[in-house]
């Protein structure tokens, strides 16, 4: 043993010099690693989305009522649409985990209309949560309806999700954590939407009808928030792509 060598002797009131500078670098490095611990940590959490529901502001829109293949509003694009639609489309949906009646809208089916209501909107996906009784039939005179213009076949990879909470009331209304939720919307009438993530560019959201286009809320809700394959036909109707494809020929992955 070297004479010059130190120990640690623990009720000295000093530690020997060498001791005492290894001691303060692993403190500093120990403290600098707590530091920096959460940082790392949110900075490897997978964003959760700009989502956003104006709770509480009502704003007054008016546009075209369609009731299927689910209730949304056709609103006119001022002037030149410059290669859009001509219309912007937004999903109706009523206060808290419901979807419109359809009794109640379907006299209105391509119909001018007034209504109030807040907006949820997340990317280039809007929706209206209607103020109940504020849906009046106008004169306006509203643009051209959409001619639907089928893409043929596909097969899909994602999550189902409601719409709902998706595009703004929950966030992140997405993934098991959330299905107990996603599942009381779908089946309160909320349409049901087949998100598709995708590696390179913006997600691509599908509304689920039938094969022959109906509805499919009760068909669909032992499956979502689950990953699964979809084939079937897929069409745009403006803004909206539908994907239609019978639930008994989903394929969870």
């Amino acid at each position: 043993m070297n004479q010059s060598d130190e120990f640690y002797i623990g009720w000295e009131a000093k530690a020997a010099p060498g001791i005492g500078k290894t001691l303060r670098k692993a403190v500093v490095i120990m403290l600098a690693m707590a530091l920096l611990a959460p940082v790392v940590l949110a900075i490897s959490q997978r964003l959760i989305g700009a989502s956003v529901f104006e709770w509480g502001n009502h704003k007054s829109f008016a546009g075209i009522l369609q009731a299927t293949p689910y209730p949304h509003l056709l609103v006119p694009r001022p002037g030149n649409a410059g290669g859009f639609p001509r219309s912007s489309a937004y999903y109706l949906v009523a206060p808290w985990k419901f979807g419109l009646k359809p009794e109640t809208i379907a006299p209105l089916d391509g119909k001018s209309v007034t209504l109030k209501g807040t907006l949820i909107y997340r990317g280039n996906q809007t929706m209206i949560e209607v103020l109940p009784g504020s849906i009046q039939m106008t004169n306006i005179a509203g643009a051209a309806l959409p001619q639907a213009v089928a893409l043929g076949k596909q097969a899909l990879v994602g999550e189902i999700v409601d719409s709902k909470c998706f595009l703004g009331v929950m966030n992140p209304g997405q993934l098991t954590p959330h299905r107990a939720c996603a599942i009381r919307c779908i089946s309160g009438g909320v349409a049901p939407v087949l998100l598709v993530r995708q590696k390179d560019g913006a997600a691509v959201y599908l509304l689920l009808v039938s094969a022959d286009g109906k509805p499919v809320n009760k068909q669909v809700l032992n499956m979502v928030a689950e990953p699964v394959e979809i084939t079937g036909d897929v069409e745009r109707q403006g803004e909206l792509l539908i994907l239609h494809a019978d639930p008994v020929n989903y394929r969870r992955l």
